[in-house]
């Protein structure tokens, strides 16, 4: 880490893209070397994911602070004392999405460093250590093409498929692929694994703000489940539902959560 703090252009978010991946990209490796060192200490999975969760966000608020000591930050696992709300830029950051999945020993987990400029997900980065993998909003990922014929493919809860995501695949004549945290879910849309993400059941805006904004770079359609833009950095960081889909698909999607009844 730095001594001092680095110099930065606030109105210029050309190099937050690449801060944003190297610090996502960071806080996995730190995680999976966590992980591994405590599984082998025979830690039990509660212990695994506290500390995941405690390390991986005083390791990313100590960069941030160093990096961009002007900006404010909302983290998960942080206190909020609504400063933010009177800051241009925010960072929003989950330290360690999908607790379950890390404790688990599972690669379905993500990390979340997004930067809100005026409310809007400009940057963004989502890390899948357990795949060696970091999708950012610069460079912009490409989706890959979808077979001709291919059912509609969804992602679910591991646990807990939710009635919309099942109204919305019989709507579409698609299929359930359960899968872990959020961003995982999110960036199988992005890869090309899936074709639909769809989410009603509550998040915050930590949850969704680097896989809206890696999706947006990436071409795809982003949400809320009534087709209104994703908004960051309000006073309640509730941030229910969304919809994070292929962009030729969206209008379908769309008019299927509609008529499920959810909007």
């Amino acid at each position: 880490m730095s001594a001092t703090p680095e110099r930065h252009d606030p109105t210029d978010t050309a190099d937050d893209h690449a801060l944003a991946a190297r610090l996502a990209t960071g806080a996995g490796e730190l995680l999976l070397g966590l992980r591994s060192e405590l599984s082998a200490e025979g830690a039990d999975e509660r212990t695994i994911k506290d500390a995941g969760d405690l390390r991986s966000h005083d390791w990313l608020m100590a960069e941030l602070a160093t990096a961009r000591p002007a900006d404010a930050v909302l983290s998960e696992e942080g206190k909020d004392d609504q400063v933010r709300l009177r800051a241009s830029r925010v960072w929003i950051v989950d330290p360690l999405d999908g607790t379950r999945e890390f404790g688990e020993g599972r690669d379905d987990w993500a990390v979340h460093v997004a930067l809100s400029v005026d409310g809007v997900p400009v940057v963004g980065a989502v890390a899948l250590p357990g795949l060696d993998l970091t999708l950012a909003s610069a460079p912009a990922a490409t989706v890959p093409a979808r077979p001709d014929g291919a059912p509609v493919r969804l992602v679910v809860s591991r646990s807990r498929p939710p009635a919309l995501a099942t109204a919305v695949a019989a709507s579409l004549g698609g299929e359930l692929l359960p899968m872990g945290s959020a961003g995982a879910k999110a960036m199988a849309v992005v890869r090309g694994e899936a074709d639909v993400y769809v989410h009603g059941g509550g998040q915050y805006e930590w949850d969704n703000c680097a896989p809206a904004a890696v999706a947006l770079a990436a071409g795809l359609h982003v949400s809320r489940l009534d087709g209104s833009p994703l908004r960051y950095n309000n006073a309640d960081p509730y941030l229910p539902d969304l919809v994070v889909c292929r962009a030729e698909l969206a209008d379908d999607v769309l008019a299927a959560v509609a008529a499920a009844g959810e909007v």
